[in-house]
């Protein structure tokens, strides 16, 4: 039964056996040595000398072997310690949290999956975990809910992390989805309007959330444009109030964080594209514009196992809705036609993890946004992105 075994070692067990083999190894050959060397004072020894002597390699391969097997035997014991330590260690964090709170904001389908199957309930509640979910519209309320202690744990765009830290509230960026929606965020104008372009917004009136990822798209695109934020008038509203005056035409363009998924609401929303996010960012936008995931900084500190068995389940949430997309996708082709680059892009997705820790790049990309954000004086200071306090740089020891 040894080959089983073995290949159920993981990459870091294996460098370790083989640190341990040429400990052994060196060992053995000192050992050897010295027993080699030792005087012939004792008529034992000089008896034993007049015998015929044993091959100094079969005694240097006896003592390898003797002490490698004893350094795996301590090994396994260990490692066996260790992971009953680790489901010790998450039984008792959660006696001791009793409840968790997670903030979904509207159309996030990782999280919208994780709360309708019910999938962290079915790891916390044997635990003795109490969960509530409570929706948002937008990133920036939810992070100030998170900042007041009102939540524990969100997922949202990184733009809001940026205004929320610049205005001292609590909270710790821990992990980024994979990939963004490059149809996340856009621009619309009413469908009758005779714009076309970004560039004809100059002296148009335009709502945005502030805050919002879709604010930092507004920026960009208007920068795309040779525009700047003094050649249009810019109307900071909430998604929920833009909506009735955007319908009732009062406003020329609307900057609006879209949708992951298709709710009813989103569907009855007017209006047309004149950018979107694969329209000002291209191929980049997974960098540029990344979405992450929140916590309060208690939650990192004091209850670090069950922080990774929350993003375990988020993963499992966000791979099991792109493999369901995909074979919804694969049911249409024998009724409709699919571009082949649009399969095999969520053939991509499915096979994929949905969430990741948190990486330079996308930090830095995010540092990029916040100077910009100063620049234009939309926060009050500069902030740091890779700031401790912040952002969860340390090796995540997660389990997938």
């Amino acid at each position: 039964m040894l080959r089983p075994w073995l290949t159920r070692l993981p990459l870091r067990r294996w460098l370790r056996v083989l640190l341990v083999a040429s400990l052994a190894l060196a060992v053995s050959l000192s050992l050897g040595a010295g027993l080699g060397a030792l005087p012939l004072a004792v008529p034992a020894l000089r008896q034993a000398q007049s015998a015929p002597p044993p091959s100094r390699f079969a005694e240097t391969v006896l003592l390898f072997a003797v002490f490698l097997a004893g350094c795996v035997v301590v090994d396994r014991l260990l490692a066996r310690g260790s992971g009953r330590n680790q489901r010790q260690g998450l039984a008792a964090q959660a006696r001791r949290l009793k409840q968790l709170s997670i903030g979904v904001p509207e159309g996030m389908v990782h999280l919208e999956v994780l709360r309708d199957r019910h999938l962290l309930e079915q790891r916390l509640a044997p635990l003795g975990v109490a969960l509530q979910w409570r929706s948002f519209a937008a990133a920036s309320s939810m992070l100030e809910a998170l900042s007041n202690g009102e939540i524990d744990f969100c997922g949202g765009g990184g733009t809001a992390s940026l205004f929320s830290q610049a205005a001292d509230h609590l909270f710790m960026r821990v992990a980024r989805d994979k990939y963004t929606n490059p149809n996340q965020d856009a621009i619309l104008v009413p469908n009758l309007s005779a714009i076309q372009g970004v560039a004809e917004l100059r002296g148009r009136t335009i709502a945005v959330d502030q805050g919002s990822s879709a604010h930092f798209v507004l920026i960009e695109a208007l920068r795309q444009a040779q525009l700047g934020l003094d050649d249009v008038e810019i109307v900071y509203l909430p998604q929920p109030d833009a909506l009735p005056r955007f319908r009732r035409g009062e406003l020329d363009a609307w900057a609006i964080w879209m949708l992951y998924a298709v709710t009813e609401t989103r569907k009855a929303y007017p209006g047309r594209p004149i950018a979107t996010v694969r329209s000002v960012f291209g191929g980049d936008a997974t960098d540029q514009l990344p979405t992450l995931n929140y916590a309060v900084p208690e939650l990192v500190r004091d209850y670090p196992a069950v922080l990774k068995l929350l993003l375990e389940e988020v993963n499992e949430a966000g791979a099991m809705a792109a493999r369901e997309e995909l074979d919804a996708l694969e049911r249409l082709t024998a009724r409709v036609s699919i571009d082949p680059a649009a399969l095999d892009h969520l053939r991509s997705l499915a096979a994929q993890r949905a969430v990741i820790p948190l990486d330079p790049d996308s930090l830095h990309a995010l540092q990029h946004q916040a100077n910009i954000l100063r620049d234009l004086h939309l926060i009050p200071r500069r902030i740091n992105l890779f700031d401790g306090t912040y952002s969860l740089m340390t090796r995540q020891n997660w389990s997938y």
